[in-house]
């Protein structure tokens, strides 16, 4: 990866609705070395995907919780099983396995806290494996969604 790489991937992390013209322009190359480049960066993975990033707020998804999961036991299957269980819950929109105690991190959004405890006791507290949650609720993001350093 060299420079030129890292510019359209700057350009694509700030917007990435850039016609492959536009990016040209932008990165300073012409439009079909610039096409191939970026081809190459999705087929090595390096871009994963393009999205439109959507306001939780604006959603009515008021409530937002970091909730910390001890697991009972670290075997591979029930590593598993747990992993499987949470990726299933949509209100978790990031879980993260961790070093250490708690064993993971999980990132979980709701309408209102009425909407969080239900989800709480009905969904998250039956996820197979589960020895210990604990929650604690989001009082504002300070960095959120921030750009890869490039």
């Amino acid at each position: 990866m060299d420079a030129i790489d890292r510019k359209i991937l700057a350009e694509l992390q700030t917007d990435g609705r850039l016609t492959v013209t536009e990016l040209a322009d932008r990165v300073g190359l012409s439009l079909s070395p610039c096409h191939r480049r970026v081809r190459a960066l999705e087929e090595a993975g390096v871009i994963r995907d393009y999205r439109a990033r959507l306001d939780p707020a604006a959603l009515g998804l008021n409530f937002r919780a970091i909730v910390f999961v001890t697991l009972r036991e670290g075997s591979r299957p029930a590593v598993q099983a747990f992993e499987t269980a949470v990726a299933a819950v949509p209100e978790v929109t990031l879980a993260q396995r961790l070093f250490g105690d708690p064993d993971y991190m999980l990132h979980v959004v709701c309408t209102d806290l009425e909407a969080y405890q239900e989800l709480y006791d009905d969904r998250l507290s039956a996820l197979p494996n589960l020895q210990r949650l604990t929650s604690t609720m989001v009082m504002k993001s300070v960095v959120e969604d921030r750009l890869l350093p490039l």
